[in-house]
């Protein structure tokens, strides 16, 4: 890990790291924030957030105002970029800013030209989680959380890997991308075809409405959506919200009243994510 920046907020520190990743075989950036706790010799556990469309590691850090709440709750911030980048790494042949660089769908890519780097799904839930464990004071209790594509990413790595996250929650998340054609973009089909191929049976395992039927961990699910956001079209919450129905998996949908889909909407309720998951990662007493 290559320190690139570090300064100081609420007492703890937030700092951005490179290094090389043997997941998506290229350098990879991620921001870290470390609260009080962390700098005074205890480990402490982690909020792993993943970002969305054309996002990196920077943005959730600048716009959405979470140290504070984490410094006093005693908490780490761990933000991954959103997609392998450098020479070699396959772009959009037209340009579109839903695939390719900022764009990973935090899955992991079997179709050329992408599968070489895109190879999201393990680096967010298992390479670097190992990594920082192992180098800063963060134990290994986590809760995972996120925005938009974001959203999607927590949602999916929580539901396939049961056990390994003590929460779950995500803002504006796209629940249903395999079902998503609306617009140029998609925000769903023509990603995963490119991606994953033309064989939608394998979309499903990177599609949080697929998923929730075949559960073994039934670990509730928070979302937060605002009611005046116009991808909520795109998004599909109420496919999720179906689907957990179904069979009865714990799941609340805040439906926020005239909010769109931008940062003003996570700053405004990341508050209570942070409690939300601060009450799973302290819930057993003996991380604190």
């Amino acid at each position: 890990m290559n320190l690139i920046s570090e300064n100081k907020s609420f007492g703890g520190v937030h700092r951005r790291y490179q290094h090389a990743s043997s997941a998506t075989n290229c350098v990879m950036t991620f921001a870290v924030y470390l609260p009080p706790a962390a700098l005074a010799g205890g480990k402490v556990p982690a909020l792993y957030w993943l970002s969305g469309l054309t996002c990196t590691d920077e943005n959730f850090m600048q716009k959405a105002g979470a140290q504070r709440v984490a410094s006093e709750l005693g908490i780490a911030l761990i933000c991954p970029d959103t997609s392998p980048r450098g020479d070699g790494v396959a772009v959009d042949p037209e340009g579109s800013l839903a695939l390719g660089l900022g764009a990973g769908y935090y899955l992991n890519a079997t179709q050329e030209p992408w599968r070489a780097h895109y190879q999201m799904f393990d680096y967010v839930a298992h390479e670097l989680p190992a990594l920082v464990e192992a180098q800063l004071p963060i134990t290994s209790v986590r809760s995972i959380s996120g925005h938009s594509m974001g959203g999607h990413g927590a949602l999916i790595v929580a539901m396939k890997n049961p056990g390994r996250y003590r929460s779950l929650s995500a803002f504006a998340p796209i629940c249903h991308p395999s079902a998503v054609s609306l617009g140029a973009a998609s925000w769903g089909r023509r990603a995963f075809a490119a991606l994953l191929g033309p064989d939608e049976s394998t979309w499903h395992a990177y599609d949080a409405v697929e998923l929730i039927a075949h559960l073994t961990e039934r670990l509730p699910i928070l979302l937060d959506q605002g009611s005046s956001d116009d991808a909520l079209a795109r998004l599909m919450p109420e496919a999720l919200v179906a689907a957990a129905a179904r069979v009865q998996h714990p799941l609340t949908l805040n439906m926020r009243e005239g909010y769109d889909h931008a940062y003003y909407f996570v700053a405004s309720f990341i508050e209570s994510h942070l409690r939300y998951h601060a009450k799973a990662l302290f819930a057993q007493g003996d991380e604190r």
